[in-house]
Parts: structure tokens; sequence; C-alpha cells
């Protein structure tokens, strides 16, 4: 695969083959999760991190491994749990007898690609040791500070069904994820030939012990770069650019004034999709989206395209990367609560009443 990389000319014409060895390594792990799998590839071209949720038993821990696995990257697992300590993550300086001095111990955040399994069951000491991690690129430890590694990939995992002995993770942080991504369950068509796998030998379980299948590193720092040179190849409008910063202002119902929304040609829109975002839309949001919202979409719906096989961004690139984008961004009132309504209903209501260029 490293020949595909050895020019970025070329780059936009390699994606499809860089794209098919990726899945079809993966394919020999994971069965089905096709957005699961294009989700985390999305997030390792652009550079950004994901929260992985989902119930226990749907691959999350596997495909981050296998993820680490085809891109050659170092890999650190890191379980989450009430007593753990920052100098579990960072590191920290431990006394040398023989010479007088401190040296520095460095932990697992210094690998490339980090598994941060049941992220939320950590207490805020942790989380706040992480942020500096995810979000500088750096670990500071005693009065130095230590680049990471490039690239540098945080994939954290939590269960939505369980939340004793759980904090809630802080705002600040979940804006540091690049996508939320949904695990689903598999369909039975799936869930058969995960057990035609296992009947063959081929077990997908990290925690029996048993041999994995063994994947071939096909996404190197050259084929990584080809596809991120080719992302930037991705032509966007200046149109689209509007669009989205107007998805993203429209999430914000403490800012909403007239001409916050934009239409086609950068226009205020209509008095009645003002009263109607007002009206339909602005109770169930407490709070909207950071402009580090507008930063993924943008970025996220240039991959898209290129996924596609399409050299510029549509409309419907920004609507189909929204709700991963989204959904962590966006703190949703009592009243959307009491309702029933979920971050996702609540995106797909906001896509349908901010007018599309």
């Amino acid at each position: 695969m490293t020949a595909l990389a050895d020019t970025e000319e070329s780059a936009p014409q390699l994606v499809p083959a860089i794209l098919d060895a990726c899945k079809t390594e993966l394919a020999k792990r994971i069965v089905g999760q096709q957005e699961m799998i294009q989700g985390l590839l999305m997030a390792l071209i652009a550079g950004g991190h994901i929260l992985l949720e989902g119930v226990p038993g749907l691959a999350k821990t596997l495909a981050v491994k296998s993820l680490a696995d085809i891109t050659g990257l170092s890999f650190k697992r890191i379980q989450f749990t009430p007593d753990l300590l920052p100098a579990d993550l960072t590191g920290t300086l431990v006394w040398e007898q023989a010479s007088g001095t401190f040296s520095v111990r460095r932990g697992p955040v210094f690998a490339q690609v980090i598994l941060a399994d049941e992220i939320n069951r950590a207490p805020a000491k942790v989380q706040s040791a992480l942020l500096e991690a995810m979000e500088e690129r750096q670990v500071t430890i005693g009065e130095t500070s230590y680049p990471l590694a490039d690239p540098f990939f945080v994939l954290a995992t939590q269960n939505p069904i369980e939340h004793e002995g759980t904090y809630i993770l802080p705002e600040a942080e979940l804006d540091r994820f690049l996508l939320k991504l949904l695990i689903r369950y598999p369909s039975m068509e799936e869930e058969t030939q995960i057990l035609q796998m296992a009947a063959s030998q081929k077990t997908l379980s990290l925690k029996t012990g048993e041999q994995l299948p063994p994947l071939q590193p096909v996404l190197d720092a050259a084929t990584l770069r080809t596809l991120r040179a080719a992302a930037d190849s991705v032509f966007i409008d200046t149109q689209i650019i509007a669009y989205i910063v107007s998805v993203v202002a429209a999430s914000r119902p403490r800012s909403a004034k007239a001409g916050t929304v934009q239409s086609k040609g950068g226009r205020p829109p209509g008095e009645a999709v003002e009263k109607a975002l007002k009206e339909e839309l602005y109770r169930y949001i407490a709070f909207g989206a950071s402009p580090r919202a507008s930063l993924a979409l943008y970025r996220c719906s240039r991959i898209r395209a290129l996924f596609e096989g399409r050299s510029f961004v549509s409309p419907e690139d920004v609507k189909a990367v929204a709700l991963p984008a989204l959904r962590h961004r966006i703190v949703l009132s009592y009243e959307a609560e009491a309702e029933g309504l979920d971050p996702d209903a609540v995106i797909s209501r906001l896509l349908s009443l901010v007018p599309v260029p």
C-alpha cells in the first residue's frame, strides 16, 4: 500500500483503492458496522478524536484495536475506573536513588492510538489530565511539557445504559471529540455471519485470549498523508460554508436573531423560517454548538465527499455528517428530555428548517 502514496498529485484517484484495502482488512475481524468504520477512518484522516457509545459486546474495543493494527501505529488501552489517577495516564516523576535525580516515567497516553475504555467511569481529575493531551497534543509532568506523538488519536467508549459509578463528561471535553458515533446492534444476517466466523475458529473476541486474524498495515504515514492531501483538494463553495455556519448558528437559541440563519446567497430567511425555528426548535435546546462544530462539519463534509468519489462538497455531505458532529455538542433542555427527544431528533428537525443552498 505504501506504493500507492508515492505521489500526492494523483491522491484523489488513489482513494478508492486505499479505502477498499482498509475495509478488506477490517472485515477480517469486524462484521458489518459500516457506519462505525467510516467514522473511524473519517476522524483518522481529519486528525480528530472519537467518542464511541454503545452497549457491551458490539465490537467497540475490537474495532479500535483493529484500526491501530491497519495503521501500524502504537496502541495503548486504558481502562478508566473510579480509582484511576492522572499519573496513571500521563506518567510521573520517579526518584532515582543512584543518581539522586528525578527521571520521567511516561504513561500510556504517549502512544499514538489511545483507547479510553469506559471513559465516563473516571473522576474529574483524570478527565482534566486528558484534556491537555487531546487539545494541545502535549502532557505536562512536573514542570516540563512533553509533546505527544503525531498522529495522536483518542478513541473513547462509554456505555449508555449503565450509570452507577459513572461521571458526566464535562462539556469542554465532549467538544474536543470530532465525532460521536452510536454503535448499533447488528442485523440478523450480520449476527449469523459472526457465529459462522466463530464456528470456523475466526473468533472476534479480544477478551477470551484467542488469536485474532492478523491484519496488514495499509494506512502508514505516507498513505495517511495521501488521504489528507486528497481531502484538502476537495472543493467547497462559499455557499456551502455559509450553510455550515447557518446550521451551527441555528443550534444556538440564546443568540438567535433575525439574519443569524442564512439562506442561499447569504440573505436572511423569511419570517416563516425564523418563526418555525423559535417555536419548534429552541425550546428543546439549552445550549447550542460551538465554533468547533463548524470546523468539524467543514472538515468531515470534505472527507465524506471524498469517500463518495466527488471532488466537491454538496449540502448532502453536510447533512450526512451533521449527526455525529453535533449530537455531543448540543445540550438539550428539560422539555426535550420530558418529551423523550434525543439530540438526533432535534438535529434532524434543525436540518429540515435551515434553508439549503
